[in-house]
């Protein structure tokens, strides 16, 4: 069976489990997990002896293994004691750092302060674009996102809520990256030594709870770990301590399994059987060894199930809304039509009909949501328009939405009003285009030649002119607070006519 046939099978929204192989796929500046000890002991030392000797330490002859676990602990206590005892020197905006967060009453750790900083920039790898942009695309159809990796570079290609620590607990997993191990966002998180490793067990057991009960209900998929992985081994042990080998559920388990191992040149798409030792008992898990990501990635793109991961973290952050109180208003009505003055409607059908909607009752909620709904190919939403009433003087984005549902009645007269929009836009604000030689939106807003309040018509002007690129005012818009602004709006719209219009 191949990879498209075999996601074709899910029944539900998948779980991506993200190593760090990933990372090294993507990512000039990452390591593995010995590769890291090695830069930083060497960094430290000056030379890799020091990092040979602690290796050596490590070495268990009966396995045949290392255990870096400790050699992380050895490596902190001697990084923590040099940077320390040299207070200006190699690493002394380490030192700054660490005084800051005490000063601010934050118990943090030099050696974690100086891991953070080697991976908090994303040096992106060239010639991989491409896939990133599947990932990207695929992300509508994923529940939710774990890792053990550190960098932000989930965060970065798609718009999942990164969650750490206790945060992970009661959140909703639609949309969310747990990152289990930590993030470099907050150093004294990370979990990297034998300590660590051993509070992270003691500590998190309703975390692994939660995320035991995403393995038991949703396919998942590892990327970027090998097949002997601890991280995998340790998860399938967890599992099956609470699952007979032999039941109906470890059947539906196995079956949700797919480890993905990287093959240097690899095309293959073929899923193949494997066996896993867990408590003695060889578990068959399904794998794919291959070096054609883009196609992994077409393939999870392409799974169409009834429902988008985006209506339902709608519908559970309703619920959350609803169960937690405040301000939110519950009606039960015969007709959809009866509340059409909320600014939200959540509609249940009966049980024979077995369908969840979640609707607007205005054009407004499509403008805010605006990239969810193109991202996730909510078609049922994008068909409201021809519902609402939408003036000639209102900014109304309909490019991308054409695109997605090419038959809806309003497309013609919508797309002449926002291009007629956008013309007279450009023409009537020209006094304030004077050319600066400005291609950078960052560049834009931080220069004194430009006043903030000329500052978006500016951007529009060098969009508009094809000298900065839709994917760049994506970026600045899904940034900003825009929900309903004019400028915002404005950008809006031209993102949606250059990115789209040709399409």
């Amino acid at each position: 069976m191949d990879i498209f046939d075999f996601i074709n099978n899910y029944k539900n929204h998948p779980v991506l489990f993200i190593g760090t192989g990933f990372s090294l796929r993507y990512l000039e500046n990452s390591y593995s997990w010995e590769g890291l000890l090695k830069k930083i002991a060497f960094e430290l030392k000056g030379n890799n002896e020091f990092f040979y000797d602690l290796k050596g330490r490590v070495y268990d002859r009966k396995s045949g293994n290392y255990d870096f676990m400790q050699l992380a602990s050895f490596l902190q206590e001697e990084f923590n004691r040099q940077v320390s005892e040299d207070r200006n020197g190699k690493f002394k905006d380490i030192n700054d750092e660490y005084y800051r967060k005490s000063s601010e009453g934050i118990t943090s750790d030099k050696f974690k302060i100086y891991i953070a900083s080697l991976l908090k920039d994303l040096d992106k790898r060239n010639g991989k674009s491409d896939e990133l942009e599947v990932f990207n695309l695929l992300s509508k159809n994923i529940s939710s996102i774990i890792t053990t990796n550190y960098d932000k570079l989930i965060e970065d290609i798609t718009d999942f809520e990164p969650l750490v620590g206790n945060n992970i607990l009661l959140s909703n997993p639609y949309g969310s990256v747990y990152k289990i191990h930590g993030s470099v966002d907050n150093p004294e998180e990370l979990v990297f030594t034998t300590e660590d490793y051993a509070d992270f067990d003691q500590r998190y057991d309703l975390i692994r709870a939660q995320l035991i009960s995403l393995f038991v209900h949703n396919p998942i998929v590892f990327l970027g770990y090998s097949v002997n992985d601890t991280n995998i081994k340790k998860i399938l042990s967890t599992i099956f301590k609470y699952v007979q080998f032999n039941s109906e559920q470890a059947e539906l388990i196995r079956n949700n399994f797919l480890l993905v191992e990287y093959q240097e040149g690899s095309d293959s798409l073929e899923i193949l059987d494997h066996d896993i030792d867990v408590h003695g008992y060889p578990l068959r898990i399904n794998k794919l060894k291959t070096d054609n990501y883009i196609e992994l990635y077409r393939a999870l793109e392409s799974l169409s199930l009834p429902v988008s991961t985006y209506e339902i973290r709608r519908v559970l952050d309703n619920v959350k809304d609803i169960t937690s109180g405040g301000t939110i208003k519950v009606s039960i009505a015969e007709d959809i039509d009866q509340l059409k003055n909320s600014e939200r409607i959540l509609a249940i059908s009966p049980k024979s009909k077995s369908t969840i909607e979640y609707t607007y009752t205005d054009s407004s909620q499509l403008i805010i949501d605006y990239f969810d709904i193109i991202e996730s190919k909510s078609e049922n939403l994008i068909k409201l328009i021809d519902e609402f009433p939408i003036a000639k003087s209102h900014w109304f984005p309909i490019f991308g939405f054409v695109h997605l549902v090419p038959d809806l009645q309003k497309a013609e007269i919508l797309k002449i009003q926002q291009k007629l929009k956008l013309t007279n836009n450009l023409k009537n604000n020209l006094s304030r285009f004077d050319v600066h030689g400005l291609n950078n939106i960052d560049d834009i807003l931080d220069t004194k030649n430009i006043p903030e309040s000329y500052k978006n018509d500016y951007i529009f002007y060098r969009v508009f002119n094809n000298s900065i690129s839709p994917d760049d005012l994506k970026k600045y818009l899904v940034n900003i607070d825009g929900d309903l602004d004019s400028n915002y709006k404005k950008l809006l719209c031209l993102y949606d006519y250059k990115k789209y219009e040709t399409l």
